[in-house]
């Protein structure tokens, strides 16, 4: 996931360096990024409803590990690409979509058979968590300071290298990190603080997307802007979800 929204997507650099190229007429608007924000959305649902309906239609027999790892497989490639070509947004945001939702809908529907009534919960209150932070940052209650953004970029950094030594050390060793899988209170503190996090960077993802608008940013990348959100967005529910998993757990 890309930053100075300090969400590593959303980069100022790379909006000021697209900033000249727009032509007169075709720069990047606000409702042009949620258009296509809502548009990534809807790939993410439809994509996930696939694994979903096979899963339980056949009473959760149905194998849904290839969709799970194909989706973190191929949203991971797409996303690196997009990253690092963000003129490619506009073919890549809409695939990278359709990856994480067969992911996510494989994950959940793996979830949902084990925690009854799980994903409802957790899509509520990332809608519900997208909202406030949209609130409060058009309300000017959270403002994203130099200060704010250095903050939620090396938080986030940490939490990344955190899952990076995890996942080194469950792929190598039998030994893991454990506060990052366990219901114990020490847990459900961390998944806290990490969905808090992931919800700062919703505001870094505002003040960036609002930041290409003024700077008079091509169009093409309000793809860009919308696929840096729908990032964030999905690291809240995973984060969420695995929340409400510890929860259940207790």
């Amino acid at each position: 996931m890309a930053l100075r929204s300090r969400n590593p997507v959303l980069n100022a650099k790379m909006f000021e360096r697209y900033a000249q190229t727009g032509v007169a007429g075709e720069t990047m608007t606000l409702e042009g990024t949620v258009n296509k924000s809502a548009f990534l959305l809807f790939l993410v649902v439809v994509s996930a409803a696939w694994p979903w309906y096979n899963f339980f239609s056949t009473a959760g027999t149905y194998d849904v590990l290839p969709y799970l790892m194909g989706g973190v497989i191929g949203g991971l490639v797409l996303g690196l690409i997009t990253i690092f070509r963000p003129a490619s947004a506009p073919l890549t945001a809409p695939l990278y979509a359709v990856c994480e939702g067969l992911a996510l809908g494989s994950l959940s529907a793996m979830l949902e058979l084990t925690y009854h009534g799980i994903v409802i919960q957790a899509v509520s209150l990332t809608f519900a968590v997208f909202a406030v932070m949209l609130l409060a940052y058009r309300a000017g209650l959270i403002r994203a300071t130099e200060r704010f953004r250095t903050v939620v970029i090396v938080a986030t950094g940490a939490i990344a290298l955190l899952y990076l030594v995890d996942l080194g050390l469950t792929f190598f060793t039998s030994v893991n990190i454990s506060f990052i899988h366990q219901s114990g209170t020490i847990g459900i503190l961390f998944s806290l603080l990490v969905v808090g996090i992931a919800a700062l960077n919703l505001i870094l993802d505002f003040s960036f997307i609002e930041e290409g608008v003024n700077t008079g940013a091509p169009k093409m990348l309000e793809w860009y802007g919308a696929f840096g959100l729908l990032v964030t967005l999905v690291w809240l529910y995973l984060e969420i979800l695995r929340l409400l998993a510890k929860l259940r757990r207790r």
